[in-house]
């Protein structure tokens, strides 16, 4: 720590050394104490101008690094729930959608896709509105999925820098009701019309959340990490038979 000190105050020293030189250096050239004085007044009068500025850049670029920092490291997290979670979540609540056919050719994610692939995917989520019929799909099968995921899903939701993506969060908080309103049913049998269709809004909410960041995580994929994409687009869960294999 001592010798830290003493770095900085010789950078200081050698500072006001410098500075000094070229004022004399000035009044050698130019001979003129008083334009030099009034300079100097002048430059001092500026200097809290300058420090403000500086400040406010040096901040700016320290929250920008500071941000993208945390967004490298929710991009992490998103990675591990798709791949722990959301893959598999998103292959079964597929099965959910009433005509699936068309949501399934939209989001045939592909290596060639470019950010208008990207932007009309979202597009089309943002503006269509799945139809959800869970009264002939294996309720049971989907409550095991969920249920053998709480403790992962509640360290997700633990995770404060989530905070800083709502979205994601906003995706948590839809999985995880829909695991607790399945888990809370003993049974799926002869379940009333009127139940089956409270289920099926939280399914819808679930899936639209789950395939908008789906469709958002492949994007960064794509831009940031190609390698690991390749294995996601082999793996797509809107793919009838994903296959890993490179051919």
């Amino acid at each position: 720590m001592n010798l830290m000190h003493f770095k900085k105050h010789l950078v200081l020293v050698i500072l006001a050394v410098v500075s000094t030189a070229l004022y004399f250096l000035d009044y050698f050239l130019i001979g003129n104490a008083r334009d030099i004085a009034a300079s100097f007044l002048g430059n001092l009068a500026f200097l809290p101008v300058y420090v403000i500025l500086v400040t406010l850049v040096i901040e700016q670029i320290m929250r920008d690094r500071e941000r993208q920092t945390v967004m490298r490291k929710l991009n992490m997290v998103i990675g591990v729930f798709f791949s722990e979670v959301g893959n598999g979540l998103l292959r079964e609540l597929s099965g959910y959608v009433v005509i699936c056919d068309d949501l399934r050719s939209r989001l045939q994610v592909s290596g060639q896709w470019k950010e208008d692939e990207f932007q009309g995917a979202l597009e089309y989520l943002g503006t269509h509105e799945p139809r959800i019929d869970c009264s002939g799909c294996d309720k049971q099968r989907l409550k095991d999925l969920l249920v053998s995921k709480r403790g992962f899903l509640v360290g997700l939701l633990e995770n404060q820098n989530l905070l800083e993506h709502e979205q994601f969060t906003d995706l948590l908080w839809a999985v995880f009701h829909l695991m607790e309103e399945l888990d809370a049913r003993q049974s799926f049998v002869n379940m009333p019309k009127t139940d089956i269709e409270h289920l099926n809004g939280d399914i819808k909410r679930a899936f639209g959340h789950l395939s908008r960041e789906w469709v958002l995580y492949m994007q960064h994929l794509k831009q940031d990490y190609p390698y690991l994409f390749s294995l996601a687009v082999r793996l797509n869960p809107m793919l009838e038979h994903p296959d890993p294999l490179v051919y």
